[in-house]
């Protein structure tokens, strides 16, 4: 295997585990809390990392890892459940799917990345297929719900692109960098979640398993692979991966929760599967931070030499 397609893989993963949170989240934890989950989700995992990695950030990064913080957790977390919550579940699923449209225009904008007619077809067609996965004839639509839905996916597109544009400091691996992005958005949700959800629920054993899957598993592990794949890989073809993560999750409903999955969902999936496979051979290989141009980077061509060499000992610890 070569190393991009390794380097995919890896990143592959943290969408698949994505799609395992509605399963984890209706089998395991406790109903109508979803501030609460989204915390508990971040906050214990970015505490994690910076008590593993023992870095905190310096300079301009303390505003940096919160406006990555809120962009990729803080905001993105909430709107995605209020989305949820107001649309049926395959509403929800489609709005966000339209994420990798907004990732080409941010990209074109603050990335040079042009568009090009591939990378806005593979992302229309990746909607078209999770669309045939998840939307249901007769689905209601509610606009607060379709707002958020919208708002969740240009959050996430916007935290995609500048965790590209900004890369990482020198000397701090991709660990330490989720756990300041975890941490910052874990601390953005933590008010939320009080003032409109109240004290913490109480906990069944069951519920703890749920949320220590939900917080290292899915969430830890999970981001660091997402957050190194972006920095070596294009800001288009990363989000190409998103529709793994409802695919993933039909999946799941199939396997565990006897749902149904017919014909079209089916060829959803091949359609869903093959876009995001076509966003991964563009012809033109992907740059890594050391490729950027000066006015992309905030640190010197020395600094990211150094820098790649701590990419390479993450891939071959991971």
């Amino acid at each position: 295997m070569s190393r991009k397609a390794a380097l995919v893989a890896l990143t592959a993963l943290a969408p698949i585990s994505w799609g395992s949170t509605y399963y984890v989240t209706t089998e395991f934890l406790p109903a109508d809390r979803p501030l609460f989950t989204g915390l508990m989700r971040a906050l214990p995992a970015g505490l994690a990392l910076l008590a593993l990695t023992r870095k905190l950030p310096r300079g301009a990064w303390w505003w940096k890892s919160a406006v990555l913080g809120a962009l990729n957790i803080g905001a993105f977390f909430p709107l995605l459940f209020l989305a949820a919550y107001r649309l049926p579940g395959g509403v929800a699923a489609v709005v966000g799917s339209v994420g990798p449209l907004f990732v080409v225009g941010l990209a074109a904008l603050f990335l040079g990345e042009k568009p090009t007619v591939k990378s806005l077809l593979t992302a229309v067609t990746a909607a078209f297929g999770v669309s045939l996965v998840v939307l249901k004839a007769g689905a209601a639509f509610d606009t607060v719900g379709v707002v958020a839905g919208l708002l969740s996916a240009l959050s996430m597109s916007a935290g995609i692109v500048f965790t590209k544009r900004w890369g990482r400091p020198e000397g701090v691996g991709a660990l330490a960098l989720t756990g300041w992005q975890l941490t910052a958005g874990g601390l953005v949700i933590l008010p939320l979640a009080f003032l409109l959800e109240g004290a913490p629920p109480a906990l069944t054993g069951t519920n703890l398993a749920g949320y220590a899957y939900l917080a290292f598993g899915n969430t830890a592990i999970s981001y660091f692979l997402w957050f190194r794949g972006i920095e070596r890989m294009s800001a288009s073809s990363a989000t190409l991966l998103g529709p793994l993560s409802p695919i993933t999750a039909a999946v799941i409903g199939w396997a565990a929760l006897g749902q149904a999955l017919g014909t079209v969902q089916v060829l959803g999936m091949l359609i869903a599967f093959g876009a995001t496979l076509a966003g991964q051979l563009s012809p033109r290989t992907a740059r890594t931070p050391a490729a950027e141009a000066p006015s992309t980077a905030s640190f010197s061509t020395a600094e990211k030499n150094g820098q790649e060499v701590s990419m390479d000992l993450e891939v071959s610890e991971v």
